[in-house]
């Protein structure tokens, strides 16, 4: 197989439009579809392919990367009305980049399976900016064999892929780990920010100091310096930290784990997003922490 192959991405919004575009950058000339059009059509100034038949365009692809935002999505794309697995021929790799339960990695690569289609596990963290320069992390779970042929897509894709193991699901443990971890972080830092503000400290001053010292988190500083200049344009919607930190709680209980911090942390965002600050960046957690 050529080190460049056909592939095609489902749901090009912030993650999966960042991929298809560093995609198109490489001379992969992805075919691309969303239901927002003008996604799919921005892209074709880095080389992608904006097209309305993309269950033609899987067909004619080694690999699909799905890349929407939860299992009902991806369910949809897959098996609804539209759903592109009836024509796609046995040996075809689907790579499922959202963040879902274990089970649900595991039943979609169930019913791929029966149609002789392979699965890829394979989660993402980083952001849109990782995403666009290949420095996002790719948590990845399949067979040896499948690995070894969609190597090359996913190598092109980042230099921080991850073989977590050959046991689909383990992906999405890896991946539910990681945001629980962001979760727990972010909360901690809007809470210490909203502290500080209560304090009476300045709150750039205290975030450079937190930066330079043992309260460092990626994603505190992130967040909380676009909150700090009042920049809630959603990079990362506070619905998809509400939804991971809540599926890793599942997983958590699936196990018979119940930690100290996860939980609380998962109510602050349902919270956030019962306020109404669903449509905000999660870096939104600062301004919900301040109020009275």
């Amino acid at each position: 197989m050529s080190a460049i192959f056909p592939v095609c991405i489902i749901g090009v919004g912030n993650m999966g439009g960042a991929m298809a575009a560093r995609l198109g950058q490489l001379g992969w000339a992805p075919a691309v579809h969303d239901i927002v059009r003008s996604r799919a059509e921005s892209l074709m100034l880095f080389g992608a392919l904006a097209t309305e038949d993309i269950a033609q365009a899987a067909i004619e692809s080694v690999a699909t990367i799905i890349c929407v935002v939860d299992a009902a999505q991806t369910r949809d794309v897959l098996f609804g009305p539209q759903g592109i697995a009836p024509g796609l021929l046995p040996g075809h790799i689907v790579i499922l980049c959202p963040t879902i339960s274990p089970a649900d990695v595991e039943a979609i690569a169930a019913e791929l399976g029966q149609r002789g289609v392979e699965t890829v596990d394979a989660p993402m963290s980083g952001g849109p900016v990782r995403a666009r320069d290949g420095s996002m992390s790719l948590m990845v779970a399949c067979t040896d064999a499948v690995f070894a042929r969609c190597q090359p897509l996913l190598d092109a894709l980042s230099s921080k892929v991850f073989r977590i193991s050959s046991r689909l699901g383990d992906g999405a443990r890896t991946k539910l780990v990681n945001n629980l971890l962001a979760g727990i972080n972010l909360v901690g830092a809007a809470e210490v920010m909203a502290l500080a503000e209560r304090m009476g400290l300045d709150l750039n001053t205290t975030l450079d100091v937190i930066e330079q010292s043992s309260g460092q988190s990626w994603i505190g500083s992130d967040r909380m310096r676009r909150a700090i200049a009042g920049d809630l344009a959603p990079r990362a919607h506070m619905t998809l930290l509400a939804k991971d930190t809540g599926l890793a709680i599942g997983a958590a209980q699936a196990v018979g784990f119940a930690g100290p911090l996860g939980e609380a942390a998962s109510q602050v965002f349902a919270q956030a997003v019962r306020a109404g600050l669903a449509e905000l960046d999660d870096g939104a957690l600062l301004g919900f922490l301040r109020r009275p």
